[in-house]
């Protein structure tokens, strides 16, 4: 078997860009559509503000996802997909799948 380089091999790649569980499950509950930070915060129960922003900066600068703010009082601000985040959404449900064919790995660290 060929050893690749990190950078070279696309599954190092894309796990480096999705690699953790709350990046994932951001990716996930935008399947659904926009979601403002709220919404997000409360589906990812644990997860940190500090900790989702990050992720969302990480994500947006990557291109996987846009911030939309609008000239509101209070400020509304949404995030959503874009056409690269949204190719990611076969991973996902691959993802869903094997979580629930195979249930009893849950617990695994």
């Amino acid at each position: 078997m060929a050893h690749h380089v990190p950078d070279h091999c696309p599954i190092a790649r894309t796990a480096r860009l999705i690699g953790d569980t709350w990046t994932l499950l951001i990716v996930r509950d935008l399947m659904r559509g926009h979601r403002r930070f709220g919404e997000l915060e409360e589906s990812l129960s644990g997860i940190s503000p500090k900790t989702l922003s990050q992720r969302l900066r990480m994500l947006e600068a990557a291109g996987v996802i846009t911030r939309q703010a609008f000239a509101e009082i209070p400020p509304r601000v949404e995030y959503a997909l874009t056409e690269k985040g949204q190719a990611l959404i076969p991973i996902i449900e691959a993802m869903e799948a094997f979580g629930e064919r195979f249930p009893e790995d849950a617990g695994v660290e």
